[in-house]
């Protein structure tokens, strides 16, 4: 294994006729680093990932990965990827095809090692074509483990999983990434990536429009978000408050989007004496990815 980064993209642009799919992103990513890549439909996010594993050539710009070309990295086992449409040999058990893909690798972990951090041991004797979307989902997983790679590269890797799933899955991950190595996962679930990424890169429009840790990109969006159960107020009401921005209202309990929550909270209780439950929290990553994505659709 090499030194500098697990993985670099410097300039990276890619052109579909008229359409510029990615243009100009320039991401650098530590090894060790849980990295979360969020954006809209059409934001770029698989382009990307594509040219990151080499499936792809990027028209300009360029990919490393442990210091190589994404070809090298994948030849060599340094690189593992989990993609959400990754086909399955349907009359084949769970055992035999991962069985089946560790031995194509050089260096892998052993059948059994891969099949217990996926958490497939009840699974090895069942054929993949009687897999719930769940299961499908755990063994592409495994698949991806096989070779121990360095980076793992996930594409919407919880999709068709439960609650229990989800939570399984993800201190899997936290386990692999323990020992130094690197996951890149993108995904639609807004709470996961708050709760399980060390980083966010933010796409929109084949840019990257924010890039850092969870806290410091819900930060880049001001304004806070106040609760309380409000007994007859209305969405009228409550929106001509002053430093309230937007307002949701559900049977009695409104919750409103403030940029200036102290000027909010004196009006409310001055207008709504009765006002109870009341909090005010900073914006999540949901808010700030809403705003932050509308604005560059503004620009």
């Amino acid at each position: 294994m090499t030194g500098g980064p697990a993985f670099a993209l410097h300039g990276l642009t890619k052109r579909f006729g008229q359409v510029t799919a990615v243009g100009g992103v320039s991401v650098e990513v530590a090894r060790g680093e849980v990295v979360a890549l969020l954006g809209p439909n059409g934001a770029g996010k698989s382009t990307t990932v594509d040219m990151l594993l080499g499936l792809t050539k990027p028209d300009a710009g360029e990919v490393t990965v442990s210091g190589g070309s994404p070809r090298e990295a994948v030849d060599r086992g340094l690189v593992g990827a989990m993609m959400q449409n990754g086909a399955l040999l349907p009359d084949v058990t769970v055992g035999e095809i991962v069985g089946l893909i560790v031995s194509t690798h050089e260096n892998p972990l052993p059948a059994e090692e891969v099949i217990a951090r996926a958490g497939l041991e009840k699974l090895v004797k069942r054929r993949c074509g009687k897999l719930s979307g769940g299961e499908r989902q755990r063994v592409r997983f495994a698949l991806a483990l096989a070779g121990d790679p360095q980076l793992l590269v996930l594409d919407e890797p919880t999709a068709a999983m439960d609650v229990d799933g989800r939570r399984a899955f993800w201190a899997a991950i936290r386990e692999f990434a323990a020992g130094g190595r690197t996951v890149l996962f993108a995904t639609h679930y807004l709470a996961e990536a708050e709760d399980y990424a060390d980083r966010v890169v933010l796409m929109r429009h084949g840019a990257v429009v924010a890039d850092g840790p969870v806290a410091e990109v819900r930060a880049a969006v001001s304004g806070r978000v106040l609760k309380a159960v409000v007994p007859a107020a209305t969405e009228a009401d409550l929106a001509h408050l002053p430093g309230v921005t937007s307002v949701q209202l559900r049977a009695g309990r409104a919750e409103l989007a403030c940029a200036d929550s102290d000027a909010a909270i004196r009006a409310l209780l001055t207008a709504h004496p009765d006002a109870s439950d009341i909090e005010i929290t900073a914006l999540g990553l949901e808010e700030a990815f809403l705003a932050l994505t509308a604005e560059e659709a503004a620009a």
